[in-house]
């Protein structure tokens, strides 16, 4: 790890080309002696790695939006104010756009157009390829059209007004991309250095490659059917195939850091900061609040991963840099029958104020501090276990548990996935899916008693609907830590079924609309620095950037 950081840091530091003179003397005078004459295109592919989840002021965007859009998240202030409220804040919705197309995106393109350029450069640049798909993905399907095919170019061909790609050409150019990416990289060829997901394992870069087929396959399966069905097949059978085991999971590997929200946070992409907003820039009085859509689906269903992820705490004395020191009254609320108060969507965690209940835990830490509160009212509604509020959590692009799970849903739909039913899929795709908590937060293994109980009790169904909810219900829980995938995936299936905050009582302040957003809007500055690809992007769209008009692949 230490040695992937380093990588890390080069790629941060390495600074512009030298002067080039035809005198000696002048080229040596003009060249800073502390920078690089060139970067590294592995050392580029790292950068955008870590930028992934490690951006703070960019991954603000799904706690503001995206976990209120899906309803695993609300009452923290951030979540309900903005996506469970629904205000049209352009600055918040902008903020994979502004992020991702000057950093990532660019230094992703370069480094393609570079590492292209030379024989022995084959297998970082078929790597660079499928990560540049899977960061474009993010961004088309949050949005929609997108400048794509000349994204990135500002500097190589002084495009700097890149056309809006429609995003079913954007779709298109994912398959061929990812086909023809897995199919350059070779065991023989360069070894890919500082890749912080697989550590340079070829094999594993060609599973995501068709795993990521998989994936937008499915995405695309209402608006082309026939296409969707032909790539899917065809990635089953691609070649080096796809996830097999949790072990191929494509995980962002991060760093335990303290949290800070200082100026520097935004710049240092060591640690996951998607973790560090979970756990808050005022973590004793704004903690991550479990939604009562999620937390209940777990809890009525006899989830086992219910109190995995919501945990019960007295916050007044949390740490302001890591989650120490917060007491866990989970196991009393539990034994004393006490009822819980998860936050329905629209509402903030103080409104209303829960019913509370006199601690026996709370009275034992007053004879020492008689400071603390022993009267818990907050207390009582379901927040974010510890163990999701970690620097060290891992960046999540694909499971094995989702690939199981798109499966099972080819096999409703009748494609060939090899013979495996749609219910052994689930099965196994549930299974994956709470194996990943085991494997990357810390939890003991689910006993395959408390599974196959479970699994009696929220068995896939019977008819198709309920086959297909019950299989993307599960895709939601598993998509909890990679929220980009989670609300495509709920917009794609139309499951689970979300009702408006409005139907919760909160109509009078949802001043976007009452409907739940079905894609962000562009950047208004887009309308300046980049008018006609705009323009025509909006003239497809009705002629209106609004959060209510689905993308292209979002069709009933």
């Amino acid at each position: 790890m230490k040695t992937l950081i380093k990588t890390f840091i080069l790629a941060i530091v390495l600074g512009g080309m030298a002067c080039s003179c035809s005198d000696d003397y002048m080229e040596d005078l003009n060249t800073d002696p502390s920078k690089a004459s060139s970067i590294d295109p592995n050392a580029q592919l790292t950068t955008a790695e870590l930028q992934t989840y490690g951006d703070l002021g960019m991954v603000e965007i799904y706690r503001n939006y995206i976990y209120a859009f899906t309803q695993q998240l609300m009452g923290c202030w951030n979540t309900t104010n903005y996506g469970g409220r629904h205000p049209v804040d352009n600055n918040e919705m902008s903020r994979i756009w502004t992020s991702f197309y000057p950093k990532a995106i660019k230094n992703v393109t370069d480094a393609i157009h570079r590492s292209g350029e030379e024989e022995n450069r084959t297998n970082i640049n078929a790597a660079l390829r499928i990560y540049r798909v899977y960061l474009m993905s993010i961004i088309t399907d949050i949005y929609g059209d997108a400048p794509y095919s000349e994204a990135g170019l500002g500097y190589l061909e002084e495009k700097y007004n890149p056309r809006y790609d429609t995003q079913e050409e954007i779709y298109n150019d994912f398959f061929v991309e990812l086909k023809d990416a897995g199919a350059a990289l070779t065991a023989s060829g360069d070894k890919i250095t500082g890749d912080v997901i697989y550590n340079g394992d070829v094999a594993k870069w060609k599973k995501l490659a068709n795993s990521l087929r998989l994936r937008f396959a499915m995405r695309i399966s209402k608006v082309a059917p026939e296409k969707a069905r032909q790539e899917f097949e065809d990635a089953l059978a691609g070649d080096g195939g796809v996830f097999a085991g949790n072990e191929d999971d494509a995980l962002i590997k991060y760093m335990d850091i303290s949290f800070s929200f200082g100026q520097d946070s935004y710049t240092d992409y060591r640690g996951n900061a998607l973790s560090q907003l979970f756990f808050g820039n005022d973590p004793a009085n704004n903690p991550s609040y479990l939604c009562s859509t999620f937390f209940n689906q777990l809890y009525n269903t006899g989830d086992p991963r219910t109190f995995m992820i919501a945990r019960f705490y007295y916050d007044g004395l949390m740490s302001s840099t890591k989650p120490d020191n917060r007491i866990d009254l989970t196991d009393e609320i539990i034994e004393k029958g006490i009822q819980m108060n998860p936050c329905v969507p629209g509402s903030f965690s103080y409104d209303p104020w829960p019913t509370g209940y006199d601690s026996d835990i709370m009275k034992e830490v007053a004879k020492t501090n008689p400071s603390v509160e022993t009267t818990m009212a907050r207390e009582t509604e379901p927040k974010l276990a510890n163990n999701f509020l970690k620097g060290d959590n891992p960046g999540v692009v694909m499971t094995y548990a989702e690939v199981n799970l798109l499966k099972a849903e080819a096999a409703l739909n009748g494609w060939n996935v090899g013979g495996e039913t749609a219910e052994q899929l689930y099965s196994k795709g549930v299974r994956a899916a709470m194996d990943f908590l085991t494997d990357n937060y810390g939890y003991d293994r689910i006993s395959d008693d408390d599974f196959n109980t479970y699994m009696e009790n929220n068995g896939i169904g019977h008819t198709d609907a309920q086959k297909r909810e019950a299989i993307n219900t599960q895709a939601w829980i598993l998509h909890f830590t990679n929220p980009a995938e989670c609300w495509a995936n709920v917009r794609r299936s139309g499951y689970p079924r979300l009702k408006s905050p409005a139907e919760y009582g909160y109509g009078q302040y949802l001043t976007g609309g009452a409907e739940i957003p079905v894609r962000l809007c562009y950047p208004t500055l887009e309308s300046s620095y980049n008018k006609p690809g705009y323009e025509e992007a909006l003239e497809r769209m009705g002629g209106t950037n609004s959060w209510n008009t689905p993308v292209w692949w979002d069709v009933e």
